[in-house]
């Protein structure tokens, strides 16, 4: 019967126009015909016909999270979820996503793994939220085609250097309250950064009180090395804690000569009372 629908030991074949986008009329057409031609139709079968058309119908791998919207931009998927309230990042999220905006929210944390499935993004924006905490493989898998990804404008004190320096992508980090450390540093020097953003990353916090408030880059090309300060800090602990030890061990090892100096002397006195002991019995013994 072609494209009718047709029945075969009891199985319904949909017509190949069901889901076809320039077929829908069509295979009403071809459903209206069909009822002519199988009289052994029913309407169990054809609420049956109806439903598996429904499943083949859906896009079941291109849903659209509920508070977003997805729609198209020069040919890609853009994933638009913009001030929408969210407090984490969707599950949902298209795998085919290129384009992800989700600023202007309340999320307050990047988990492990949050964008791992979505292997094709390219831009990534988190601006304008809460974001306190990024775990060290919150952007595993993006390392490939990652171009932009922009952590402005939210409440990061420090980042795992781990989390940033796997990616090719442009870093936008300014008007966060940065503590500066030698991490922060690190991530300056080896990570790729919007030259305009670096421009605005502060010192919120810093190891000495001087720093705070400074733009970093001014801090930096003062001569300041944050990495050698906390290499001396670490030297400086590790000799005092040496030094704490060996103090232990010379008070042990004088306390120790002192209390055998002690034992020897009581223990000499106690032989030299034994003569005189006994030269008093022998005088006691010849005056009987």
């Amino acid at each position: 019967m072609g494209e009718a629908l047709q029945e075969h030991r009891g199985a319904v074949l949909l017509p190949r126009s069901c889901c076809h986008p320039q077929g829908a009329a069509s295979s009403h057409a071809e459903l209206a015909g069909s009822k002519m031609t199988l009289t052994t139709t029913t309407p169990a079968t054809s609420v049956a016909q109806a439903f598996f058309c429904l499943l083949l119908c859906i896009p079941w791998g291109s849903s659209c999270p509920p508070s977003c919207q997805c729609t198209e931009q020069a040919g890609a998927k853009a994933v638009l979820c913009s001030s929408q309230h969210l407090e984490e990042i969707p599950k949902d999220i298209p795998t085919d996503a290129v384009f992800l905006k989700l600023d202007a929210n309340s999320i307050t944390r990047i988990p492990s793994n949050a964008f791992r499935h979505l292997s094709h993004l390219e831009e990534i924006d988190l601006s304008r939220n809460a974001i306190e905490k990024i775990d060290r493989a919150a952007f595993k898998g993006l390392a490939a085609g990652l171009r932009t990804l922009d952590l402005s404008s939210n409440r990061i004190r420090s980042i795992p250097k781990e989390a940033l320096l796997a990616l090719n992508a442009k870093l936008r980090l300014a008007n966060n309250p940065w503590h500066c450390e030698c991490a922060l540093q690190e991530v300056l020097w080896e990570a790729r950064l919007d030259p305009d953003s670096v421009q605005d990353i502060t010192c919120h916090t810093a190891p000495r009180q001087e720093y705070v408030g400074k733009l970093l880059l001014q801090v930096l090309d003062a001569g300041v090395n944050f990495c050698s300060v906390r290499q001396r800090t670490m030297d400086v602990a590790m000799f005092i804690t040496m030094f704490s030890w060996f103090a232990m061990v010379i008070v042990y090892v004088i306390c120790y000569v002192r209390h055998n100096r002690e034992a020897a002397c009581k223990h000499g006195d106690y032989l030299k009372s034994l003569p005189s002991t006994q030269a008093h019995a022998e005088t006691t013994s010849t005056a009987l």
